[in-house]
């Protein structure tokens, strides 16, 4: 009966810290607390840019992974990549911005 229960114990110890191994993130895969974090990033800074005078937010995409936030998409001046750009860096928890946008 001992080595039943010890064979169980062992068993779910190890399920558990599979389980836990596999929510882990690597260089080119998010774990799933930084997507949600990610998703947060992203959806603050579409707000952002949407309640930013001058600027279309339907022509600039945003993506962020692991904090870094990238902009692309068309827009209708420099002033405006520089605007879009300063106000992505304005939201919490932007670790970097990169520019991918192009003038029209």
């Amino acid at each position: 009966m001992k080595h039943l229960i010890r064979f169980f114990s062992a068993f779910f110890l190890a399920l558990t810290l599979l389980t836990a191994v596999g929510c882990a993130s690597t260089q080119k895969h998010e774990g799933t607390g930084e997507y949600v974090d990610d998703s947060v990033i992203t959806s603050k800074v579409k707000a952002a840019i949407l309640n930013e005078p001058g600027l279309s937010s339907a022509e600039i995409n945003v993506e962020t992974f692991k904090g870094e936030v990238q902009l692309s998409g068309f827009v209708n001046s420099r002033a405006d990549i520089n605007k879009a750009v300063a106000v992505a860096r304005s939201v919490g928890g932007v670790k970097s911005v990169k520019n991918s946008m192009q003038l029209k």
